[in-house]
């Protein structure tokens, strides 16, 4: 159960544990800033009129292409 949980998925993407941690937690810290941007735009329409967007088609074009179809929890 915890190799499946905790080793599984990183090996079918290539990544040990921690490598898999490092880069989910650094995609996590670019949707926190982008979510931030997002924040400022609602509140100051002519801010950060694309910052959202475009770090949202910048993260998909870097994560698609390493996905694998696999079940999730």
């Amino acid at each position: 159960m915890i190799q499946r949980l905790l080793l599984d998925h990183p090996r079918t993407v290539g990544e040990s544990y921690f490598a898999h941690m490092r880069a989910s937690l650094t995609t996590a810290a670019r949707l926190g800033v982008a979510a931030g941007a997002c924040v400022v735009h609602a509140v100051v329409p002519g801010l950060c009129t694309t910052t959202g967007s475009s770090a949202i088609l910048k993260l998909h074009g870097e994560i698609y292409p390493r996905r694998f179809d696999q079940p999730t929890l």
